[in-house]
């Protein structure tokens, strides 16, 4: 069996056992006792605890790669002069598609109207963290202390400090070229400790989706289910026509090709609600299964990572439009571009963690004169939700690079079309262990 296979069976059984638990739970199926014993001994004993290591391994690998790779990447660029063009291209496709994301949610809010009709909940509150102004996202994406933005994992900072390192190695003669190859064989270790972690993935996965769906109700999806079920149609509306219909018209590949090799980021971006903590698997499935270089892999994986938030910016849109007819509230044409352009921006200062789109629809509500405390109203199913957006956006980051690097010509069509990539994967990883 593959490890797709695995992750995907993993994925199935886990939120099988979790309804189970869940619906255990509701109903005292099983008795108090062995319910509480159950929830002791596994949900909050051993899925929990498998489901914690998982996710702090993954993360122990995402500033070590992203900065090895990302050093081996633009000293490849900069000898040949690419990397403005490469970070033009990146950016641009990246804004590109949020401000498609955003402007089909507030379309798909305004057609559908999920909140009309609906009497605004109780008298619960949400308290929205400060946002930092723009001018100050913009300066913070230059470091003052590299080593300081590795121990915060500021993915932006690491970005440009990596950007800066390799431009100077390529720049340096010999002692650079020295250099150069130190960080090329720390890359194959790194993604060798990759590998090794990739074994364990199916374990986490089941962990992770047994203890969240033991946990998550149903009765918030009952009562908010029209607006859950437009932000989920979105989602799946932008991740599987929006960049298919771009990947063809901009690359002319074969879109099925990559939905089906992305399976496995998809699954653990599904699982951890993460872009970050997804970037290891993400980046390894870009350069190992659609053949991207890691001279492009390595910069437009961990930047679409941080800026690249269109399933953040469908939520965003969809909640803005149900917010505003909960409260009977009409914000008008101007906004609505108002809403398209700060979500847009606020995009690029959105960290790559569980949750934090809700901080950044507090500022877009702000803008447009909207109770702050209508946030309250959604947070039942935003996890939910939140595990759906972030695999439309490693799916928006796969699909980025991917046309990037065929324009760059570093893309190997050959590993692109193969489609027994899973079997020889298997067999090199068997060979090398």
């Amino acid at each position: 069996m593959g490890l797709t296979t695995k992750i995907l069976l993993a994925m199935v059984l886990g939120i099988a056992a979790g309804v189970l638990f869940n619906f255990n739970n509701t109903s005292g199926f099983l008795g108090s006792g062995a319910s509480k014993l159950i929830n002791e001994l596994l949900v909050n004993g051993l899925f929990d605890i498998v489901g914690r290591i998982f996710i702090a391994s993954l993360k122990l690998m995402v500033v070590p790669l992203v900065l090895v790779s990302l050093i081996c990447g633009a000293c490849a660029l900069s000898e040949s002069s690419r990397v403005g063009v490469l970070a033009g291209k990146t950016v641009g496709l990246y804004m590109l598609t949020t401000a498609i994301a955003i402007s089909l949610a507030l379309l798909m809010g305004t057609l559908i109207q999920p909140g009309a009709g609906m009497a605004v909940a109780g008298s619960s509150s949400f308290e929205p963290q400060a946002s930092p102004p723009l001018t100050d996202v913009l300066v913070n994406i230059f470091p003052t202390n590299p080593v300081d933005a590795m121990a915060k994992g500021n993915m932006l900072q690491i970005i440009v400090f990596a950007l800066l390192m390799g431009y100077a190695i390529s720049r340096s003669g010999k002692p650079g070229q020295r250099i150069a190859s130190f960080f090329q064989d720390l890359n194959e270790v790194i993604m060798r400790m990759v590998g090794l972690l990739m074994k364990f993935a199916p374990y986490g996965v089941f962990a992770l989706l047994a203890k969240l769906f033991s946990e998550l109700g149903w009765n918030a999806i009952l009562q908010l289910g029209k607006y859950f079920f437009v932000v989920l149609f979105t989602l799946l509306l932008h991740g599987l026509g929006v960049y298919t219909l771009l990947l063809k018209l901009l690359s002319g590949l074969n879109p099925l090709k990559l939905l089906k090799k992305m399976r496995s980021p998809m699954v653990f971006a599904f699982s951890t609600a993460s872009s970050s903590a997804t970037i290891p698997v993400t980046l390894t499935a870009v350069e190992k299964r659609l053949g991207v270089d890691n001279r492009v892999a390595a910069f437009t994986i961990p930047l679409g990572a941080t800026i690249n938030m269109d399933g953040t910016a469908i939520m965003q849109g969809v909640a803005t439009a149900f917010i505003a007819q909960v409260y009977g509230i009409e914000i008008g044409l101007m906004g609505y571009l108002t809403v398209v352009l700060t979500a847009t921006l606020a995009s690029v200062g959105t960290a790559g963690v569980p949750g934090v789109g809700l901080i950044t629809l507090a500022m877009v509500l702000q803008q447009v004169g909207l109770p702050v405390e209508g946030i309250a109203i959604i947070m039942g199913v935003d996890r939910l939700l939140d595990m759906v957006r972030t695999s439309v956006n490693i799916t928006g980051d796969s699909v980025v690079s991917t046309i990037v690097a065929k324009s760059e010509n570093a893309l190997s069509l050959e590993t692109f079309n193969d489609s027994n990539y899973e079997s020889k994967l298997s067999e090199k990883m068997a060979s090398a262990h």
